[in-house]
């Protein structure tokens, strides 16, 4: 998908979303809004949107296309204060950004909380700005959320891990609301797909992807 059709794609999304959030506002019974239970906001009832940053992108797009129900993961930067970065700015870290990935989804086959699970299951959500040997703020763990309705999922999500302390360390995955995501530059994108031999991918990404497959049977594609 190319940068204008992927940024259209994010326009709808996010009018769909203003849309509901007026129609609360202003209590008007007579628009449903496309989120469906867990408060999303696809641009045609049939898609919704995910942002998440789980350490490097290349393990995190890997993940999420292979999930049931997911019809493109895009892979690019967000929060961070330099307008288009390249991937040079960002390792180097001197813009801020996380690399993330935006996952675009049906909702009716799959849920924003089954999403959020892959997710947890996938990365190290405790340690601050780092995945594995990879170090910096720009593989911080985050959510960055599009409604109202996904901030307070992401939350309610966070703390049920907690309170049943699916990790021994405290989480520290940030949550905040999504600002610009910079699609990254073409080489980056179904990066393990195109490059299933390279080493960080033998050595990393492969070992994320297997993790997915045995833990997510009844999710995969």
């Amino acid at each position: 998908m190319n940068q204008q059709n992927t940024q259209s794609r994010r326009i709808a999304i996010s009018l769909a979303a203003a849309l509901a959030s007026v129609s609360v506002l202003i209590g008007t019974s007579s628009f449903k809004p496309a989120y469906g239970q867990e408060g999303m906001a696809p641009s045609q009832q049939t898609e919704a949107v995910a942002t998440l940053a789980g350490g490097c992108f290349w393990c995190t797009e890997a993940v999420f296309e292979r999930m049931k129900g997911v019809s493109d993961v895009v892979s690019g930067y967000i929060g961070g204060t330099v307008p288009n970065p390249t991937y040079e700015q960002v390792t180097g870290k001197r813009t801020g950004h996380a690399e993330a990935v935006e996952v675009y989804y049906d909702p009716s086959v799959v849920t924003y909380e089954e999403i959020l699970e892959v997710f947890f299951k996938t990365h190290d959500p405790t340690t601050l700005n780092r995945q594995g040997n990879d170090f910096g703020p720009q593989y911080r763990s985050a959510v960055f959320y599009h409604s109202p309705e996904q901030k307070l999922a992401t939350e309610q999500y966070i703390q049920k891990l907690e309170a049943a302390r699916e990790f021994r360390g405290k989480i520290v995955t940030e949550v905040a609301e999504a600002s610009r995501f910079w699609e990254a530059e073409a080489y980056h994108q179904d990066y393990y797909r195109k490059n299933p031999t390279a080493g960080y991918c033998r050595a990393v990404v492969s070992k994320k992807v297997k993790k997915f497959n045995n833990l997510f049977q009844d999710k995969k594609k």
